[in-house]
Protein backbone atom coordinates (compact mmCIF):
# COMPACT_ATOMS: atom_id res chain seq x y z
CA UNK A 1 0.00 0.00 0.00
CA UNK A 2 1.90 3.00 -0.93
CA UNK A 3 1.67 5.90 1.26
CA UNK A 4 0.03 9.35 0.79
CA UNK A 5 1.82 12.48 -0.35
CA UNK A 6 1.58 15.09 2.39
CA UNK A 7 1.51 18.57 1.28
CA UNK A 8 1.98 21.63 3.00
CA UNK A 9 -1.06 23.71 3.45
CA UNK A 10 -1.85 27.23 4.79
CA UNK A 11 -5.12 28.59 6.57
CA UNK A 12 -6.73 30.86 8.36
CA UNK A 13 -10.00 31.25 10.67
CA UNK A 14 -12.38 33.61 9.05
CA UNK A 15 -13.92 35.47 12.11
CA UNK A 16 -16.87 38.45 12.63
CA UNK A 17 -15.90 41.28 14.98
CA UNK A 18 -19.47 43.15 15.35
CA UNK A 19 -16.79 46.29 17.28
CA UNK A 20 -13.50 46.06 16.29
CA UNK A 21 -12.98 48.23 19.32
CA UNK A 22 -13.87 45.49 21.55
CA UNK A 23 -11.92 42.91 19.76
CA UNK A 24 -14.63 40.06 20.48
CA UNK A 25 -15.16 37.94 17.93
CA UNK A 26 -16.82 35.00 16.44
CA UNK A 27 -15.22 31.88 14.32
CA UNK A 28 -17.41 31.86 11.08
CA UNK A 29 -14.97 30.03 8.67
CA UNK A 30 -11.50 28.56 7.01
CA UNK A 31 -10.05 29.57 3.94
CA UNK A 32 -7.21 27.04 3.03
CA UNK A 33 -4.63 27.25 0.57
CA UNK A 34 -2.46 24.52 -0.64
CA UNK A 35 -0.10 25.63 -3.39
CA UNK A 36 1.25 21.76 -4.67
CA UNK A 37 -2.36 21.18 -5.21
CA UNK A 38 -3.30 25.14 -6.36
CA UNK A 39 -6.31 24.35 -3.76
CA UNK A 40 -7.63 27.19 -2.62
CA UNK A 41 -11.10 27.00 -0.60
CA UNK A 42 -12.97 28.32 2.33
CA UNK A 43 -15.76 26.90 4.07
CA UNK A 44 -18.17 28.88 6.59
CA UNK A 45 -20.54 28.02 9.20
CA UNK A 46 -22.70 31.44 10.62
CA UNK A 47 -23.88 30.53 14.31
CA UNK A 48 -26.21 33.63 14.24
CA UNK A 49 -27.19 32.47 17.94
CA UNK A 50 -24.32 33.43 19.06
CA UNK A 51 -23.47 36.01 17.03
CA UNK A 52 -25.99 38.06 18.33
CA UNK A 53 -24.84 37.26 22.37
CA UNK A 54 -22.28 39.75 21.43
CA UNK A 55 -22.08 43.21 21.57
CA UNK A 56 -22.19 45.48 18.44
CA UNK A 57 -25.20 45.16 16.69
CA UNK A 58 -23.94 43.03 13.97
CA UNK A 59 -25.97 43.62 10.06
CA UNK A 60 -26.34 39.45 9.78
CA UNK A 61 -27.45 39.89 6.23
CA UNK A 62 -24.29 41.80 5.69
CA UNK A 63 -22.37 39.16 7.12
CA UNK A 64 -23.73 36.32 5.42
CA UNK A 65 -23.38 38.22 1.83
CA UNK A 66 -19.42 38.89 2.82
CA UNK A 67 -18.93 35.15 4.48
CA UNK A 68 -20.67 33.80 0.51
CA UNK A 69 -18.44 36.59 -1.72
CA UNK A 70 -15.21 34.92 0.44
CA UNK A 71 -15.95 31.76 -0.77
CA UNK A 72 -16.90 33.13 -3.93
CA UNK A 73 -13.63 34.85 -4.64
CA UNK A 74 -11.86 31.31 -3.56
CA UNK A 75 -13.99 29.47 -6.03
CA UNK A 76 -13.24 31.72 -8.83
CA UNK A 77 -16.71 32.91 -9.03
CA UNK A 78 -16.89 35.97 -11.05
CA UNK A 79 -19.54 37.47 -9.25
CA UNK A 80 -17.17 37.63 -6.45
CA UNK A 81 -15.40 40.48 -7.82
CA UNK A 82 -12.10 41.70 -9.87
CA UNK A 83 -9.94 39.55 -7.06
CA UNK A 84 -11.34 36.25 -8.70
CA UNK A 85 -9.35 36.78 -11.48
CA UNK A 86 -5.85 36.84 -9.50
CA UNK A 87 -3.86 33.67 -9.24
CA UNK A 88 -5.06 31.28 -5.94
CA UNK A 89 -1.78 32.25 -3.95
CA UNK A 90 -2.55 36.10 -4.32
CA UNK A 91 -6.60 35.62 -3.64
CA UNK A 92 -5.14 33.63 -0.44
CA UNK A 93 -3.01 36.44 0.66
CA UNK A 94 -5.58 39.09 -0.42
CA UNK A 95 -8.15 37.33 1.96
CA UNK A 96 -5.66 36.79 4.59
CA UNK A 97 -4.05 40.31 4.93
CA UNK A 98 -5.03 42.27 8.39
CA UNK A 99 -8.39 44.28 8.33
CA UNK A 100 -10.03 46.39 11.09
CA UNK A 101 -13.63 45.65 9.51
CA UNK A 102 -16.33 43.00 10.85
CA UNK A 103 -15.09 40.47 8.67
CA UNK A 104 -11.02 39.59 9.50
CA UNK A 105 -8.79 36.30 9.42
CA UNK A 106 -6.37 35.00 12.14
CA UNK A 107 -2.83 34.70 11.55
CA UNK A 108 -1.76 32.53 9.21
CA UNK A 109 -1.51 28.70 10.38
CA UNK A 110 0.47 25.85 8.44
CA UNK A 111 0.31 21.83 8.43
CA UNK A 112 0.87 18.84 6.65
CA UNK A 113 -2.30 17.05 4.79
CA UNK A 114 -2.62 14.17 2.44
CA UNK A 115 -6.57 15.71 1.56
CA UNK A 116 -6.85 19.32 1.61
CA UNK A 117 -10.82 19.22 1.43
CA UNK A 118 -10.52 16.65 4.30
CA UNK A 119 -8.60 19.05 6.18
CA UNK A 120 -10.83 22.00 5.62
CA UNK A 121 -13.70 20.19 6.89
CA UNK A 122 -12.11 19.01 10.26
CA UNK A 123 -10.27 22.79 10.43
CA UNK A 124 -14.43 23.75 10.29
CA UNK A 125 -15.36 21.11 12.93
CA UNK A 126 -12.56 21.76 15.15
CA UNK A 127 -12.26 25.64 15.34
CA UNK A 128 -16.14 26.92 13.89
CA UNK A 129 -19.08 24.49 13.98
CA UNK A 130 -20.65 24.23 17.91
CA UNK A 131 -19.26 22.00 19.62
CA UNK A 132 -15.80 21.49 17.92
Amino acid sequence: MAEATLDVFEYAVVRVVPRVDRGEFLNAGVVLWCRAREHLVAGTHLDEERLRALPGGVDLAAVRRHLVALEGVCAGDPRAGAATTEAKGARFRWLTAPRSTVLQTSPVHCGLTADPAAELDRLLTRLVRPGG
